[in-house]
């Protein structure tokens, strides 16, 4: 793994293009990403090989004309062509007079000095695509081995390796750092019923999310035939213990597009009349930041070159702060806080979140089942909304295990939908376990579009909710 040899040879063009428009303008900052990616899928019946999801390669500028801030996204830079791309620039980035009329007046970003490479490399053995497939290959094989009830076994590598420059008159940083998912599924059938397990492994290391995922196959069948004898839940509020990865999707619909704080500048987040108010138990503390653990959604620098943070948006069940990228923050007048990500060179910076997580507690997943009188464990995310304006939230649970008097019952309900208020569901929480995890296997987007790599999780919570 090395830093991408097509933005190394690109560098000092791109510092030229920047200098040339600082003669102009206040402030020019440069962005420049290079993407790859590897996906290889094995199932049952067919084995597939393409480019991973993300791959980009390209640029784009910021400018500060005086009172307001424009962009201009290219893909090639050559030094032969610099001055017609500089005269290309001025031209789109210069304001049409209905556009001054209703433009939006900020202050000019700070551009604190800072010359600085970055490098993440991936841990472990690496494997050759050769290797990858027979790895596969043998867990498809040992799913349909476990059981005669698979009807197709499913087992899935993608590896992504991200490079990026940011260039403004005093930074100067590069990055690069790569992660891998290795998801495995089983689909099984009895009679006329059908179901799916599925899990995921995934680490900074080819190795280690191949040895995770190996030791999860036989759960994974186990999961898809329980399932079969699924129920229905019977509508009402119960008592619930989510397992991290639930958790995870609390934290990521409750208080991770709640508090992206581009949000707060458009008034269509609740949370911006929040701050320094009790959101949830005294028992909570939420982060995200790309900081603040490592996953897929950690790096080292953000699309507005903001070095990346860890930020504690609730502490102790009080609303501290959001997330915010370096516009959003200047016109909040706040501190940006390294959150500004970009689906590519050719979309904006919005605030989004990175690792979204709850901090864990000081009670054990048995202490927290004991003390359930009628209740479910709900367990791996399937999807979830959520009405930031005003903070009711959706999230689906592939399964949930009853538990009476503390004690399993052997029932299992599928699927689970959880909805309600947030702070009902954030203040209900009573118990928050030791143990924790942060699972970063999937991407989110903004509303139905703008889709980037998040990571979430956490420890186990004991609350009351709503399920349906």
């Amino acid at each position: 793994m090395a830093y991408s040899s097509f933005l190394a040879s690109k560098k000092d063009v791109c510092k030229k293009l920047v200098n040339k428009l600082l003669e102009r303008y206040e402030y020019v900052s440069l962005l420049g990403t290079h993407s790859t990616g590897k996906s290889v899928s094995v199932t049952s019946r067919v084995t597939s090989i393409s480019d991973g999801m993300g791959g980009q390669c390209g640029f784009v500028l910021k400018i500060f004309n005086g009172c307001s801030y424009s962009e201009y996204s290219f893909s090639e830079i050559e030094e032969e062509t610099l001055d017609q791309l500089v005269e290309d620039v001025i031209t789109k980035v210069t304001l049409s007079s209905s556009l001054l009329e209703r433009r939006v007046s900020v202050e000019m970003m700070k551009d604190e000095p800072l010359v600085k490479d970055f490098i993440r490399p991936l841990e472990g053995k690496e494997y050759s695509l050769e290797e990858v497939v027979y790895k596969l290959s043998e867990f498809k094989d040992k799913m349909h081995s476990l059981s005669n009830k698979v009807i197709q076994a499913m087992a899935r590598y993608s590896k992504t390796e991200n490079s990026s420059l940011f260039i403004s008159r005093n930074r100067e940083l590069t990055q690069n750092y790569s992660w891998v998912n290795v998801s495995i599924g089983a689909v099984v059938r009895e009679g006329q019923k059908v179901q799916m397990g599925h899990d995921v492994a995934a680490y900074n290391s080819v190795e280690k999310s191949f040895e995770v995922a190996e030791a999860k196959l036989e759960g994974c069948v186990k999961l898809a035939e329980e399932l079969l004898n699924a129920e229905a839940i019977v509508p009402g509020e119960y008592e619930i213990i989510t397992e991290p990865s639930i958790t995870g999707l609390i934290a990521h619909e409750a208080f991770g597009h709640g508090v992206e704080m581009d949000m707060f500048v458009k008034n269509r987040a609740k949370a911006r009349d929040y701050v320094d108010e009790y959101v949830a138990s005294e028992l909570v503390d939420m982060h995200d930041g790309a900081s603040s653990i490592l996953s897929a959604a950690s790096y080292f620098f953000d699309d507005d070159g903001v070095l990346a943070h860890d930020t504690l948006i609730i502490k102790k069940g009080i609303l501290q702060t959001g997330i915010s990228d370096a516009l959003s923050a200047l016109q909040l007048g706040t501190e940006p806080t390294g959150n500004g990500r970009r689906e590519s060179t050719k979309r904006k910076a919005y605030s989004r979140m990175t690792n979204t997580w709850f901090a864990p507690g000081t009670s054990s997943v048995e202490e927290m089942i004991k003390s359930i009188k009628h209740g479910y464990l709900l367990a791996q995310t399937d999807n979830g909304m959520e009405d930031p304006k005003n903070w009711n939230i959706q999230c689906v649970c592939s399964y949930g295990r009853e538990i009476k008097d503390g004690k399993f019952t052997g029932k299992i309900v599928a699927p689970v939908c959880m909805t309600g208020y947030v702070p009902d569901l954030l203040k209900s929480i009573s118990m928050v376990s030791k143990e924790f995890e942060v699972i970063g296997s999937g991407y989110c987007g903004k509303g139905y579009k703008e889709w980037v790599p998040v990571a979430d999780g956490g420890p186990y919570l004991k609350a009351k909710c709503k399920l349906g």
